[in-house]
């Protein structure tokens, strides 16, 4: 059963933005080497539990982050959350990357590396411990990460799937 996924507007978070790779590209041409640079850009609101990820490609740093913050604008994700952590454990996959992300108890923090720790923190997950598995190219971890977040349940959605109550489970 596919889950219909809504749209977020972007214009109704306090969004910040974490830029989690910067990478110089050239393009060899006739003339010579044509210098770009890639951004990859995660925005969330920590607050509202809502998280995307975007890349851009400029001839300059700054225009391509701008780039990628307003593509990651456009694919926002809302993350079900338990208070300060998240509701089970979860594998999330995406090329040969794997990330696992598993509760963690009140005051353990982000326990991650860089890629997942900029989704983490921009989510608003307090208490998390993660393992990146496989790659370690910051965009296949990305996408591995918000396929995980993406498969997090709360407890009325599995309750309904079962046709019991809350109070059953």
């Amino acid at each position: 059963m596919p889950t219909i996924i809504k749209k977020l507007d972007a214009g109704s978070y306090q969004l910040k933005d974490q830029v989690v790779a910067i990478n110089r590209v050239t393009k060899v041409v006739k003339g010579g080497k044509n210098l770009s640079f890639a951004a990859l850009v995660v925005v969330g609101d920590p607050s509202a539990a809502v998280v995307g990820y975007g890349s851009g490609k400029a001839k300059e740093v700054p225009q391509a982050i701008r780039k990628g913050i307003e593509s990651a604008k456009k694919n926002l994700v809302r993350v079900n959350l338990t208070q300060t952590s998240i509701p089970h454990t979860v594998l999330g996959r995406f090329g040969s990357g794997m990330v696992l992300l598993k509760p963690a108890a009140e005051g353990t923090g982000v326990i991650a590396g860089g890629a997942v720790r900029a989704v983490m923190t921009s989510a608003g997950v307090q208490n998390v411990l993660t393992k990146s598995i496989g790659t370690t190219n910051p965009h296949n971890v990305v996408k591995a990460t918000f396929d995980a977040l993406k498969r997090l349940k709360n407890r009325e959605d599995v309750a309904a799937l079962r046709g019991k109550t809350v109070q059953e489970l």
